[in-house]
């Protein structure tokens, strides 16, 4: 928009300006006198009067920052007073562009490059300020001059950086006379510098590429860190302030993935992320984009390049939902009240200049593709193109070109007051009146009028062209997350949907939207995240500890190998979106789960989860045909890890949200161990044979104890188990290719048993094994041959070692000596026992454990005094008196704690005593399950996820953790005083 006409301060008319108020008047009039000691033009003008000099008296009672301007540099007031405007212009840029060359061979230093362009941007933007508010310029040739000013100083900048670095040997550029020709270094000016259309304090939106095989880099794979560091100078040079000022801020945060990448990238992986990646928010931006320095040539290319992501040929619906979400960066709410001047945004607010850069650039991104006369960068320029392509007509055209200028003009104002990047009007009527009178008005009231006026006609124009779309919001408010910065509307509807780091919150989704995760690199898979982002983040609110649950669920999909068959569900999915929220706001140890091995969600997908209960007949079924495909040893010991990881999620979910209780968890727990265990078994036995044969007359039984034996484990137990063997006494070895002797073939298979269990895998580890309550403990071997099981239990075992026999279950192996097994321990366990000495023995190990293990507070359910461990101490105690007391049954095979507790204590404990030991056993193991299912650790209400303690007081049925812990010390108490009872009686 710069012509070569000339305008001259001279031909300012009368009365344009009003001063602020007459004692700012008298102050810049002293000012005036001041310079004009020194600068005799000035002088001359105030003696001669007139317009000028009212006009700019007046223009430094309303700028500050101008009246500082004249101050520093007379010189500067003195020529602008004197002199046709353009011409010097024109010659301080054209100054600013040369300022990087060598003079008398010797090139400049950096510092004397900043200096001089921050000497000339100031005399500039004085020069250019005053043609505005004089009227000599209109907002086109301001934004023109200021964008050429802008476009100099970084060609200046770019040449001295390349320069420099040929100097020092860093870089071999082909014409030190004009270092950027051939450099393959690509600087696009974006948004408004891009549009020539920058504003009074704006800053510069640059986007900077490079090909490393342009031949300037001696060694091609040293261009990823020479460019960048080339381009951390560069913004020094721009926006560094200095005792001269600064040239201009610097935003480089336009190019790809800005979290995670350097300030320049290379070309070719540019374009792949563009053509795999890109969002339309990064269409949009490129609309305007054009090379402003560096390689012309070569940027021009990118940027014919970039043509196909930036206009397409087809645009699908999903994607016009998109680019209709970038429009939820501006502060616009369609009939939410009055817009109020003061505190106005003029850019980002309702009507602002925004909504008219977005009414051009969505329909330019729509219709560009087929129309490439749509592909103009100027606002002006655009509007006009629309309507001869019919899709806006004349006077939408000239309103919203009439317009856009008038918000400008306000624009360049607000700026001029202080030098700041600020687009708000201000909130006091006095610094509301500098902008008024900037703006050539008589006062507040008249320009309040005009600019409302204005901004109801933008936002009418704006609201008409998506009245027929979908919003992207939701009924609390709009919800951003296009571009850069985060947008201070979808921060304050985070705020009210329930999260308290409502940034971070917006800076998680926005990585969704770059595409950084396998799962969201897809477009189909952003826009299906798009479309469920308002109901995700309403449910996620919901919950107590919104910000950490949804930290859980980011963690979730980074780890997804794919995300748009996920996000396609949720979205149709209503329960299943509850569910994943009740996960991350509940149970952390599940979403670590789910996050390290996402494959395990993939049962979660099933249909019939909830109706099928996990019986063993169930998980069997399921075992057998995963099993089914394996081909090897090593890949059995994966597929187990795989299926029980799975299925061990599969019932924590059941759990979590009620479909069964904690005694079905333990024994659906329990089953998938036995199934583990019998499946281990097998191929450790394969593999034994293939290698050492067959032991003559070799039979092998597994032993489960503790929990595993009684039908109790959790989601996180580990396995207690005794391995039990026999063989042919004429054997010696193994018959095999490398035979073993007996002791050793059981040995290391015992050996080889617990490391198909324990051994990490890529799949991680099965199960943590015990196998402390073996025969002589730790000190015993590893494996025990059936007679000397059968002698030590009669002979050498403790009490304490007899109560766990109580728990013992067979759960695989050959069957005959499975059947020896437990008639040895039906015999140990029907002997008939000293009373008195068992009471004793019992009560010494239950103060043992009070002694060596102190709980770690009331919700250590296990060690608690009256908690566990003292009903499963009855249980067992019972079960040693019982043949002495007459009152023998079978406890073992099916049976848990509360099975035993039932069959003997109903012969051998007060009614009551038993109602309330199992009362307190079936809520202690409801509660546990829940807290082992869902966190590692001791269990603290004040610490705990908000969603795990009301699951919790609903396991208990209770309505709050207060009662719940009222009930855990009732019956903890009244337990120890059975268990005291018990034991002494």
């Amino acid at each position: 928009m710069l012509t070569k006409s000339t305008h001259s301060l001279k031909d300012v008319r009368s009365g344009l300006l009003r001063p602020l108020n007459q004692s700012e008047l008298k102050l810049a009039l002293a000012h005036l006198q001041d310079i004009g000691r020194h600068e005799p033009a000035v002088a001359a003008m105030l003696q001669a009067g007139g317009p000028m000099c009212d006009f700019i008296a007046a223009v430094l009672t309303l700028s500050p920052h101008l009246r500082d301007v004249a101050n520093i540099d007379n010189a500067v007031l003195a020529a602008a007073i004197s002199s046709p405007l353009e011409p010097q212009i024109d010659v301080l840029i054209a100054e600013a562009r040369g300022c990087w060359k060598p003079e008398a061979g010797i090139s400049p230093a950096e510092s004397a490059v900043m200096s001089r362009l921050r000497i000339i941007k100031r005399k500039v933007s004085f020069l250019i300020a005053l043609a505005d508010l004089a009227g000599l310029f209109d907002g086109r040739q301001t934004t023109a001059w200021l964008s050429a000013l802008a476009e100099a100083s970084v060609k200046a900048a770019i040449d001295h950086l390349l320069l420099s670095s040929h100097e020092s040997g860093k870089l071999q550029v082909k014409d030190t006379e004009n270092p950027s020709e051939g450099s393959g270094l690509v600087v696009l000016g974006m948004g408004k510098l891009g549009a020539s259309e920058l504003n009074y304090s704006s800053d510069i939106d640059l986007v900077i590429f490079f090909d490393e095989q342009a031949g300037i880099v001696p060694d091609p794979e040293d261009a990823i860190d020479i460019f960048p560091r080339l381009m951390r100078r560069l913004v020094r040079i721009l926006q560094e302030r200095t005792a001269d000022g600064y040239v201009f801020r610097a935003d480089l945060r336009l190019r790809p993935d800005p979290g995670s990448t350097p300030l320049a990238i290379p070309v070719d992986a540019a374009m792949v992320y563009y053509e795999g990646r890109g969002q339309n928010w990064e269409r949009a931006a490129f609309i305007k984009a054009r090379p402003v320095a560096g390689d012309m040539k070569a940027g021009e290319a990118f940027v014919r390049g970039l043509a196909p992501f930036v206009f397409r040929k087809y645009l699908d619906y999903a994607a016009i939902a998109d680019i209709h979400s970038i429009k939820r960066q501006i502060h616009a709410h369609k009939g939410h009240g009055a817009i109020a001047v003061k505190g106005h945004n003029v850019k980002l607010g309702r009507g602002g200049i925004r909504e008219i850069e977005f009414f051009v650039q969505t329909q330019q991104l729509i219709a560009g593709g087929r129309m490439p006369a749509l592909r103009s960068r100027g606002t002006e320029e655009t509007l006009a193109e629309l309507t001869k392509a019919k899709w806006i007509d004349a006077e939408t055209r000239d309103e919203l070109t009439e317009t856009y200028w008038f918000l400008r003009d306000v624009e360049h104002r607000i700026q001029m007051v202080r030098d700041e990047q600020t687009h708000l009007l201000p909130e006091t009527e006095a610094d509301l009146k500098r902008i008024a009178f900037m703006m050539g008005f008589t006062d507040t009231s008249s320009f309040a009028e005009r600019l409302v006026e204005v901004l109801r006609t933008v936002e009418r124009r704006y609201a008409r062209l998506f009245e027929q779309e979908t919003r992207l919001s939701t009924e609390t408010g709009n919800l951003v997350f296009t571009g850069q910065a985060d947008d201070p509307d979808t921060l304050e509807t985070l705020k009210k949907l329930g999260f308290k780091r409502p940034s971070d919150i917006s800076r998680i989704i926005r990585t969704w939207h770059y595409g950084r995760y396998r799962a969201t690199q897809s477009v189909e898979a952003r826009e299906r995240l798009t479309e469920l982002a308002p109901e995700l983040l309403r449910v996620f609110g919901e919950s107590k500890r919104a910000d950490e649950a949804l930290l859980r669920f980011d963690s979730f999909i980074s780890g997804l190998p794919a995300g748009i068959q996920l996000f396609s569900l949720l979205g149709s999915n209503p329960a299943l979106l509850s569910l994943i929220v009740s996960i991350m706001s509940s149970a952390p140890k599940l979403a670590e789960v789910i996050a390290a091995k996402p494959h395990v969600f993939d049962g979660m997908l099933d249909p019939g989860l909830m109706a099928e209960l996990p019986t063993r007949d169930y998980l069997g079924e399921r075992l057998k045909a995963s099993l089914g495909q394996a081909s090897h040893y090593e890949e059995v010991l994966d597929r187990l890890r795989i299926f029980a990881a799975e299925q061990r999620f599969l019932i924590g979910i059941r759990l979590l949200t009620g479909a069964i209780n904690g005694l079905m968890a333990a024994r659906a727990f329990t089953h998938l161990a036995d199934l583990a265990i019998e499946a281990a078994l097998e191929a450790v036995r394969q593999e034994m044979r293939a290698v050492h044969g067959d032991f003559p007359g070799g039979r092998v039984a597994i032993a489960g104890m503790g929990k595993l034996g009684s039908f109790e484990l959790t989601a996180g137990s580990d396995i207690d188990l005794i391995l039990l063997y026999d063989y042919d006494d004429a054997a010696s070895e193994s018959d095999g290719a490398k035979p073993l002797d007996a002791t050793r073939y059981f040995t290391r298979l015992t050996q080889r048993l617990i490391a198909a269990f324990s051994a990490p895998t890529a799949e991680g580890v099965l199960y943590e094994v015990d196998m402390r309550l073996r025969p002589s403990g730790n000190k015993g071997p590893v494996a025990t041959r059936i007679r000397s099981f059968e002698k030590y239990q009669r002979d050498e075992a403790w009490t304490w070692e007899h109560m766990a026999l109580s728990r013992a279950r067979l759960i695989c192996g050959d069957r005959s000596l499975v059947s020896e097994a437990e008639r040895i321990i039906g015999d140990v366990l029907s002997k008939r026992r000293d009373v008195a000495k068992v009471s004793r023995d019992v009560a010494e190990m239950r103060e043992l454990i009070d002694k060596e293990k102190s709980p770690d507070g009331l919700w250590d359910l296990k060690l608690i005094s009256g908690g566990v461990i003292d009903i499963e101490f009855i249980a067992q105690y019972l079960a040693l008196i019982a043949p002495a007391r007459d009152a023998t049954a079978k406890i073992g095979g099916m049976n848990n704690t509360g099975d035993a507790l039932k069959t003997l204590g109903g012969k051998l404990m007060p009614a009551a005593d038993l109602d309330l030991c199992l009362e307190a056993f079936t809520l202690y193991t409801e509660l546990s399950q829940l807290i082992r299912l869902c966190i590692d650790g001791p269990f603290d209400p004040k610490d705990a996820p908000s969603g795990l303690t009301e699951l919790v007081c609903r396991a208990g049925d209770c309505p709050d953790i207060k009662t719940l812990e009222g009930e855990v010390k009732r019956l903890s108490k009244a337990v120890r005083k059975i268990f005291q009872a018990t034991v002494n009686s």
